[in-house]
């Protein structure tokens, strides 16, 4: 199957790297608004295009990958290209999936096209061991909690305000409530109990420092509900210190079982990840597969990580998977 990039930020590069560690996919190109003679791709034999050259290989690419930030990129570009193209996006503003789910679908279904929203790892693996445990343990309680991190849409969003040069947002799991979920109490905590928030900003010269810090912790969807630190430091610092994107976090269930109740069951599945793009990368890439075979067996529309079977991410024989992984 031929894969392309559409973005080439960090995720873009991941997924460079993912589709060179499967076999059964080639990458066709990288397309991206920037110059394509100014973008330096990973491998040298990587091909880049303008992203307005897209459209001109319909029929040359069986899956588009779009490497676009939530805030403002992918609720334009994926209903755009879903039409046109089989694609897998990274959407991550969860209490949007719903109505970008519902526009992704009318223009994959008008071109008989296969979309895959909202993957990753949260949304997505972490959404999927959310289902199960509530599957298993109807009777319980869920928790989240993601970090310490950098999350890519968070700095993505922080970046986008008027006079900021760069930002890296990290996510801070509060330790004392980590505790009481995993003790079992079943603790009722509101999201400002779960995270604290933490954005170093690099500004632009003279630009309004309380101006930036006053929207970033106003945003909302992003950081409104959380005790969020604004820290602004110079380029130099951010290059330093921070050019790392590591992740991770936790998905726990709390249930119970038996006539009363009487045994109780944590189900815990965590994640730590030394660079958050390159792991979301490689998730997208494997739904980038089953996006590709879902269409070949006529199935049209936006499909998320709920919808699609776990054998369709993988490139083994399936038999294989029965002898070995069952």
């Amino acid at each position: 199957m031929k894969v392309a990039i559409y973005g080439y930020g960090n995720l873009g590069k991941g997924v460079e790297c993912a589709v060179a560690q499967n076999t059964d996919m080639t990458l066709f190109g990288v397309f991206s608004r920037r110059d394509p003679s100014s973008v330096k791709t990973q491998f040298p034999e990587t091909k880049v295009y303008a992203a307005q050259e897209l459209q001109n290989f319909a029929e040359d690419i069986d899956v588009v990958i779009i490497c676009g930030g939530s805030a403002t990129d992918l609720p334009e570009m994926t209903p755009a290209l879903a039409s046109l193209f089989n694609v897998v996006d990274s959407f991550d503003t969860h209490a949007d999936i719903p109505l970008h789910r519902s526009r992704v679908d009318e223009a994959a279904k008008l071109g008989g096209k296969t979309a895959v929203i909202s993957v990753g790892w949260d949304p997505g693996m972490f959404s999927l061991n959310r289902l199960y445990a509530n599957a298993v343990l109807p009777d319980g309680n869920d928790y989240t909690f993601w970090g310490k991190g950098v999350s890519q849409g968070h700095s993505d969003a922080i970046r986008r305000l008027d006079g900021v040069a760069d930002a890296r947002q990290y996510t801070c799991p509060v330790e004392s409530a980590l505790e009481a979920v995993r003790s079992g109490s079943n603790p009722s905590l509101t999201t400002r109990e779960k995270h604290t928030r933490l954005c170093y900003v690099v500004a632009k010269e003279g630009a309004d420092r309380a101006r930036i810090e006053r929207e970033i912790q106003t945003m909302p969807k992003y950081f409104a509900d959380y005790d969020t630190t604004v820290c602004f430091i110079s380029q130099e610092e951010m290059d330093r210190d921070h050019k790392e994107i590591p992740h991770g976090g936790f998905v726990i269930r709390t249930g119970q079982t038996g006539v009363n109740g009487e045994h109780k069951h944590v189900i815990e599945y965590s994640l730590k990840l030394d660079s958050n793009p390159e792991f979301t990368a490689s998730v997208l890439v494997a739904y980038a597969r089953a996006a590709y075979r879902l269409n070949r067996r006529g199935v049209c529309g936006c499909k998320t990580v709920f919808d699609i079977a776990p054998i369709d991410l993988c490139a083994a024989d399936p038999e294989e998977l029965y002898a070995h992984m069952l």
